[in-house]
Parts: C-alpha cells; sequence; structure tokens
C-alpha cells in the first residue's frame, strides 16, 4: 500500500511540473523541442496557441484580454488570467 501511494504521490509531482500548455514557458519549450520529438497534437497545440495566437500569459495575449469585456471571458480565460497575468 506505501508503495501505491508513493508512486501515485510521484506521478502527480512530477506532473505538476510540465508547463501549461499555450503558456508562454510551453511554447518556448517547444520551440527549443526537436521537431521529430513533436506529436501531431503538439503540433497543433503549437500551431493554434504560438503561431496564430499570442501565447497563454504573454504581455500581448494580457491585453488583449483586458481589453475584451469581462462579460466575453470563459472561465479559463478569467483563470489563465489571474495565474499569469495577476500574479
Amino acid at each position: 500500500m506505501k508503495k501505491i501511494t508513493l508512486a501515485l504521490f510521484t506521478l502527480l509531482a512530477l506532473s505538476a511540473c510540465k508547463d501549461e500548455v499555450g503558456t508562454q514557458a510551453w511554447c518556448d519549450n517547444m520551440a527549443d523541442t526537436p521537431k521529430s520529438e513533436w506529436n501531431a497534437q503538439s503540433a497543433v497545440d503549437y500551431a493554434k496557441h504560438c503561431v496564430l495566437q499570442d501565447a497563454v500569459g504573454s504581455e500581448a495575449w494580457c491585453n488583449d484580454l483586458e481589453e475584451t469585456p469581462k462579460g466575453d471571458w470563459s472561465a479559463n480565460d478569467a483563470a489563465s488570467y489571474t495565474k499569469h497575468c495577476v500574479f
């Protein structure tokens, strides 16, 4: 039982270290990763968040969201804004 608990705790701790998809840190990390190591979903996410739009948490993304009426924000927008632009 202790081994299972330790394994789950370790898995949880390691998964918390990954950058959130679409953030500036994630985009920078993906840009440094060889394209041969990308999977299809990573390529789609990179194109969507880093090429076609500003990365979540970037200064331009925060400014664009500030100009958007708060009623048009999604719950994810509000959470990401608080996490990346306020703190």
